[in-house]
């Protein structure tokens, strides 16, 4: 089992900048990827960023080049940087991760932070 805990959402407006934290709950060294997604009302849940156990990174082109992610194993921790943000970024944001254990495919999530772009 892994608890992930997210915070540092909130208000902030259009073009400034938040950076969202995951701590987890044991050691995120082995963990297959851990990655950010995000649900805005009405709208299903779509991925944000990815981070693989390796540190390879991948976004969907609404992001790329304004979000980045990263982590850190010592805290086991994973952080999204949001610059430039946009009223469309609007959403409940939420960790993911997933950990391939005597192959089984494990899959976890934290209970989302809420981020609201003002205009």
């Amino acid at each position: 089992q892994v608890q992930l805990v997210e915070s540092g959402g909130g208000l902030v407006q259009a073009g400034g900048s938040l950076t969202l934290s995951c701590a987890a709950s044991r050691s995120i060294f082995n963990m297959n990827s851990m990655a950010w997604y995000r649900q805005a009302p009405g709208k299903q849940r779509e991925l944000v960023a990815t981070i693989t156990s390796g540190g390879s990174t991948n976004y969907p082109d609404s992001v790329k080049g304004r979000f980045t992610i990263s982590k850190d194993n010592s805290k086991n921790t994973v952080y999204l940087q949001m610059n430039s943000v946009k009223p469309e970024d609007t959403a409940v944001y939420f960790c993911n991760a997933k950990i391939l254990e005597r192959l089984t495919l494990y899959e976890y999530w934290g209970q989302g932070t809420q981020v609201t772009v003002s205009s």
